[in-house]
């Protein structure tokens, strides 16, 4: 549900007007850090739950109105003025325990494991005798008896960040790091697509990836640096776009990035088809290599425990399950969740093959690398929203792989999605106190609605005002 890319181009001759709103540049972040300063200063989040909503959406309604007004020009930020509030917010989580989650322990012990010279895929943890220095960390595993899910480059991070200490606050410095040089990223990569540096501060300032990754400590923001890593490769300056035939090595380590990317976690592969069409067509076989290569660099030394991997991947696709409104619907409609697997996952296939298909139209007719920058970028939008309505598991930080993508196309539906995911944290509040994880389904269908709501609303003012016009 992508919205229209061309809204975020300043017209032709439209006067700045940014002196009167110098209060609200300084107010908002302002606003924004006490926000999350108030969240930070709780002593248990899963019992502030309501709190968590109720300040997140709030946060987000001010990202709201950034966009709306910086659209108009009214409300500019610089990237050192994004980049510092950026750490400010993401300070204030990085020396607090993790509480929604507690994933991050499972990532130590791999990344000890790994750096005690063990293949994390050799054994599940609860088949594991834990060294002294992990024992307070294996104690804490969720779903101990199952091997390691995560893929190779990811254990590669974890080792990194768990060589700063082995603990819980070196991982989450470590990953918070790769966090902030994602925010640079988007910064560089909004000025090579000709689009307003400040709307990095829709991702920068988002309070998604402050919890998730500066709070709880999840791996997917090292996934999203490499991956726009990638993309940045792929999108020549004007010093590069002017020669004729542009340099092999950009492709090269763009391909290696993309496989980097992809083994953190699996979801810039889905992306993949749409950024080997960006690649010029004589490059491409240098972007073939490097993705190989860095595919066999990374998985060999893992071989052969790393089939391990598999049966918890299988356990995972056939039954896990959360959040999920369209599965839950399909399910009850059909009597059987594999049914619903299949119809949903035909029907992300169907979304994927239509987006790829019309993307591939459009960059024939787009010959300007910024604007086929763009296209491209809407399509990831495109991508990254099908799949997060569409799947059977959604917990709260898979959004962060469209929250990355909000400043290239932002749109009521991305924004309403990337707070709706908290809602989702009211299972923590019984399971907290009474050990019982039940889901309502009144809060599964507000994560999935809301955005869809959003999207239409959105779709039918804008028509009504641009016909006004």
């Amino acid at each position: 549900m992508p919205h229209k890319i061309t809204r975020c181009l300043t017209p032709p001759g439209r006067k700045r007007t940014v002196s009167g709103w110098k209060p609200v540049k300084v107010a908002l972040p302002l606003i924004l850090a006490t926000s999350c300063g108030l969240l930070a200063l709780q002593p248990e989040l899963r019992l502030a739950v309501p709190m968590l909503i109720g300040v997140t959406a709030f946060m987000a309604a001010l990202l709201a109105f950034a966009l709306y007004w910086g659209e108009r020009e009214k409300v500019l930020w610089s990237p050192v003025v994004i980049l510092a509030v950026a750490l400010a917010l993401r300070l204030l989580f990085l020396l607090a325990p993790p509480q929604l989650s507690d994933d991050i322990y499972r990532y130590l012990w791999d990344g000890g494991n790994l750096l005690r010279g063990v293949n994390p895929y050799a054994a599940a943890p609860a088949k594991a005798l834990p060294p002294p220095e992990l024992k307070a960390v294996h104690s804490r595993i969720n779903h101990p008896e199952y091997v390691s899910i995560y893929p190779p480059a990811a254990q590669l991070v974890f080792a990194g960040g768990t060589a700063l200490g082995g603990a819980v606050t070196g991982l989450k410095a470590f990953l918070t790091l790769l966090d902030l040089g994602l925010c640079v990223l988007l910064v560089v990569l909004l000025q090579r697509l000709e689009l307003p540096a400040w709307r990095a501060v829709l991702y920068a300032w988002n309070p998604l990836p402050i919890l998730e990754i500066a709070g709880s400590g999840h791996v997917d923001g090292a996934g999203l640096v490499m991956l726009f890593g990638s993309i940045l490769l792929l999108l020549p300056d004007r010093r590069d776009a002017s020669q004729t035939a542009p340099r092999r090595w950009p492709f090269l380590f763009s391909g290696a990035l993309l496989t980097c990317a992809g083994l953190v976690k699996l979801f810039p592969l889905v992306l993949s088809p749409l950024l080997f069409m960006l690649v010029p067509f004589g490059r491409r076989r240098y972007f073939a290599a490097g993705f190989i290569a860095a595919l066999a660099v990374l998985v060999l030394p893992f071989l052969p425990q790393l089939a391990n991997m598999g049966p918890t991947l299988e356990l995972y696709a056939r039954n896990w399950e959360f959040a999920g409104f369209a599965f839950n619907t399909i399910r009850s409609v059909t009597g059987s969740g594999t049914t619903a697997r299949m119809l949903l996952s035909a029907s992300f296939l169907a979304a994927l093959l239509f987006i790829t298909f019309r993307l591939s139209i459009r960059l024939k007719t787009t010959p300007a690398p910024a604007s086929r920058g763009r296209q491209a970028f809407g399509a990831c939008y495109a991508i990254a929203m099908a799949l997060l309505l569409l799947t059977p598991t959604l917990q709260p930080w898979y959004a962060l792989s469209l929250a990355v993508f909000l400043p290239f196309c932002a749109g009521p539906a991305g924004l309403v999605l990337c707070w709706a995911v908290f809602l989702t944290y009211r299972v923590q509040i019984p399971y907290f106190i009474l050990g019982q994880w039940t889901e309502n389904p009144q809060v599964t269908a507000a994560v999935f609605l809301a955005p869809v709501t959003a999207f239409l609303l959105g779709r039918v003012f804008w028509v009504g005002g641009r016909q006004k016009q």
